[in-house]
């Protein structure tokens, strides 16, 4: 449980870290437009709950998939197909510059602040 919280937290801290990069910004947004999008379809067009939705829209896009909710409608499995083709790509990438630079970070060194004498 430690190394969770340990983990989660050095995470959050790059993630705000990031968020100042503008390709991390642009990453970020298209990913909360492509889970918005999504928890509407489905909540609108299959007629999950909204939480439903969003959890269905997560776990496609993160490739984890859902044994309990699918799809029923035709449209719902093509737009599903088109959802995960665009989604992975922009999930994955987010993922990606979190986990590089969380990588960079921990493998930079810690510099003391030390005060050179004049001589």
């Amino acid at each position: 449980m430690i190394s969770f919280v340990l983990t989660l937290r050095r995470m959050l801290k790059t993630f705000f870290q990031l968020i100042r990069n503008k390709e991390f910004q642009v990453l970020l947004g298209l990913t909360i437009m492509m889970l918005v999008s999504g928890t509407i379809f489905y909540s609108t067009v299959e007629g999950f709950s909204v939480v439903d939705a969003l959890y269905f829209s997560v776990t496609i896009l993160t490739t984890v998939g859902s044994a309990t909710l699918e799809p029923s409608t035709d449209f719902g499995k093509i737009f599903t197909i088109f959802y995960t083709i665009t989604g992975i790509g922009v999930m994955l990438s987010l993922i990606l510059q979190l986990s590089i630079q969380m990588r960079n970070e921990k493998k930079r060194p810690v510099v003391k602040d030390e005060t050179i004498a004049p001589k």
